[in-house]
């Protein structure tokens, strides 16, 4: 039987609710190694203008390189397994309304290449109304994404806010930096997620093995 509208953003609900307990973990390491560049660079140019400001000419410090597995290491010592879900409810924030967003979308799209219920829609059908679909979804919950990714970030260069939960994230944002923040990232949101769901969505139609049948020679069958 066909999904009424409403089944279709519940099925897309349970499947983002379910994505997180795998996401979370992976979002906060590439969030700390992502800012552990940006933290060393500050740092040594900290350490630059202090050089520059003394008559001691202090030697260099090599700064060590930071891995994931340090990072899970130190989260697993420090807090636990719970080190590793820290911005779950952020996570959840972004993850769940663009399941919501993005299943129901692709469907109804894909449906319009459909010539018959009983057929698949071509593969280019299907690409296209992934990169459609996944791209509006990124866009539309980009604002939850700039609070997950800001309560996840544990290390603080100078000056830099730190945050006791999403109110308080979401208030410190919109105050300092104008609504306009909540947006940063989206078009390299979209231009990522497009084309990743629309070959994801190619495969999963087409079907792998099917495919491979497809290019085997016919008198091989």
């Amino acid at each position: 039987k066909k999904l009424t509208l409403l089944r279709e953003m519940l099925a897309g609900c349970g499947a983002g609710t379910c994505q997180v307990i795998v996401t979370t973990p992976m979002e906060m390491l590439k969030i700390q190694l992502q800012d552990a560049g940006r933290i060393a660079a500050q740092k040594k140019l900290m350490a630059a203008q202090a050089q520059l400001s003394s008559s001691s000419a202090a030697e260099p410090v090599m700064e060590r390189r930071t891995t994931a597995t340090q990072i899970t290491r130190e989260l697993l010592r420090s807090k636990g397994i719970a080190g590793l879900y820290k911005g779950l409810g952020a996570t959840l924030l972004r993850d769940v309304p663009f399941s919501i967003v993005y299943f129901p979308l692709f469907a109804n799209l894909n449906k319009l290449g459909q010539k018959d219920p009983n057929v698949k829609a071509p593969f280019y059908v299907s690409f296209l109304s992934g990169c459609v679909a996944g791209s509006t979804a990124a866009v539309a919950v980009n604002p939850c994404d700039v609070i997950k990714t800001r309560l996840q970030s544990l290390q603080r260069g100078v000056n830099e806010d730190t945050y006791s939960g999403i109110l308080d994230c979401t208030k410190k944002i919109w105050q300092k930096e104008g609504p306009m923040a909540f947006l940063k990232g989206a078009y390299c949101r979209a231009l990522v997620i497009a084309p990743l769901f629309g070959i994801a969505q190619v495969v999963y139609f087409i079907g792998i093995a099917e495919f491979l049948l497809d290019m085997l020679p016919k008198h091989r069958a």
